[in-house]
């Protein structure tokens, strides 16, 4: 970092570099882009930033991110109520939607477990998960976790947790074969999973 920028820019460039995927570098290219087009970049950030703090909300019954409470999914009542898919985080809640893949709600996470960072149930919203699916409305839960060691771990615990607490069907997504996928690009793994996965042409 220059020692001539000044506090407030080092101020900016350190807060930036916290942000996932950028680092050191690419924070002093984002400030120096925000500062160079202050009045079409930088004071509509700092706007969107400000009311952004001021009005969004978590949702106390999934999770989501919203400017309401009870989120605007989890009250649309065209929604099924009785189908809830269970993502990680927010951002897995946005890429459902944007396939329009599923008429459900939702249910975030907020993380997996994972015995070396110290993440236990305790510290993700699984009770939550449980209260939810034993509330008689419930026939499904659709673990849409990713394909990872502590995503599939995750997904067991859920599956053993809702068994015992829940009387609902506990499903998973597919995995495998990617549309527009060629084979010969993809890892084993998939490959693997793809071929476990067959069904009926």
């Amino acid at each position: 970092m220059a020692a001539s920028a000044g506090p407030e820019i080092e101020r900016l460039i350190s807060l930036l570099s916290k942000l996932p995927g950028l680092g050191p570098r690419s924070a002093r290219r984002a400030a120096l882009a925000l500062l160079k087009k202050r009045e079409q970049l930088l004071t509509p950030l700092a706007d969107a930033l400000a009311e952004a703090a001021a009005r969004v909300k978590v949702c106390t019954t999934c999770g989501s991110l919203d400017t309401q409470d009870p989120c605007a999914i989890c009250a649309d009542r065209s929604r099924d109520g009785a189908l809830i898919c269970v993502v990680e985080e927010v951002g897995a809640l946005w890429a459902m939607e944007r396939a329009s893949a599923f008429r459900g709600r939702y249910h975030v996470l907020g993380g997996l477990l994972s015995a070396l960072d110290g993440v236990g149930p305790d510290a993700l919203r699984v009770n939550g998960l449980v209260a939810r699916a034993s509330d008689g409305e419930v026939r499904e839960v659709v673990l849409a976790l990713p394909a990872t060691v502590d995503g599939q771990t995750t997904a067991h615990y859920l599956a053993d947790r809702l068994g015992q607490g829940a009387n609902v069907s506990v499903t998973m997504l597919a995995r495998g074969v990617p549309v527009g996928g060629e084979l010969d690009w993809l890892d084993d793994g998939t490959i693997a999973q793809a071929m476990r996965a067959r069904r009926p042409a």
